[in-house]
């Protein structure tokens, strides 16, 4: 998120922004985080045998306590922020397999409802508050719909992961293959044509899940069935160390979070 300047009659303030700043950083950390949300996630409800329903229960209490500290805080902290992500994408996972699986909804029908979550909050959002632009949320309201709508992209981003896995056939590296090109192809958008940037960030910030959710299906999955048979507790900590690296480059690169408004 770059610096901007606007002034009235000389009269300029500033203002802390209480969200990182969008750069190819973030993207990167972003989908670290989402990799580890689907290892961790896996990890608990899996791994430990609490089940999808359970580790939902956990996560969300972690997620809900972790964003009201957020919305508390009346200036960006990095990890507080990026410990939301995670807590978001970790719920996201075993939300959306209990939604996939347990229920027995399928993965498509699940993404269909999800997808239609994630468009209406955004409606309900731009209706309030005349924006859904990323560089708008710095005052609380804001925050609640931003927080709802990254909950429910993250949960469609595993449902896609896993339909593009497994009903679609493709395999992890075809999901892999499938998402980083409609990441590239929104890129390209974003470099050589006018399209709105907020309509851009918000697809590649849905895109970046399911990408996270193949990447982190295929280092813990057996070898027989595609993957890398990497411990979930061993992928989880790697990308935890990977995502913490990540966060402290950010605060030595962009120490400051401002926007100038009048």
């Amino acid at each position: 998120m770059s610096i901007d300047v606007a002034s009235s009659n000389n009269n300029v303030h500033e203002v802390l922004m209480k969200v990182p700043q969008i750069t190819a950083l973030f993207w990167v950390t972003k989908i670290f985080a989402t990799t580890f949300g689907e290892t961790a996630g896996d990890a608990l409800s899996m791994s430990l045998n609490l089940g999808y329903l359970l580790s939902t229960f956990i996560f969300a209490t972690i997620f809900m306590g972790v964003v009201y500290l957020q919305i508390k805080s009346k200036t960006y902290h990095p990890f507080l922020y990026w410990f939301a992500i995670i807590a978001s994408t970790t719920v996201g996972t075993t939300l959306a397999d209990f939604v996939d699986r347990s229920l027995g909804i399928g993965y498509v029908g699940g993404s269909t409802i999800l997808l239609s979550l994630v468009c209406i909050s955004l409606f309900i959002w731009y209706r309030t508050e005349g924006s859904i632009s990323p560089h708008a949320v710095n005052h609380p309201r804001a925050e609640l719909f931003y927080w709802l709508t990254i909950t429910f992209s993250q949960t469609l981003g595993t449902a896609l992961g896993d339909w593009s896995a497994d009903t679609a056939g493709l395999g992890y590296t075809g999901g892999m293959v499938l998402f980083t090109g409609l990441i590239v192809l929104i890129f390209v958008l974003y470099k050589f044509t006018h399209i709105s940037r907020t309509l851009l960030f918000w697809s590649a910030f849905v895109l970046t899940r399911p990408l996270g959710a193949v990447v982190g299906d295929f280092l813990d999955k057996p070898i027989s069935s595609g993957g890398l048979d990497f411990s979930r507790f061993t992928a989880s900590a790697i990308l935890l160390v990977a995502i913490i690296a990540c966060v402290y480059w950010a605060q030595y690169k962009q120490p400051n979070q401002i926007k100038r408004t009048t």
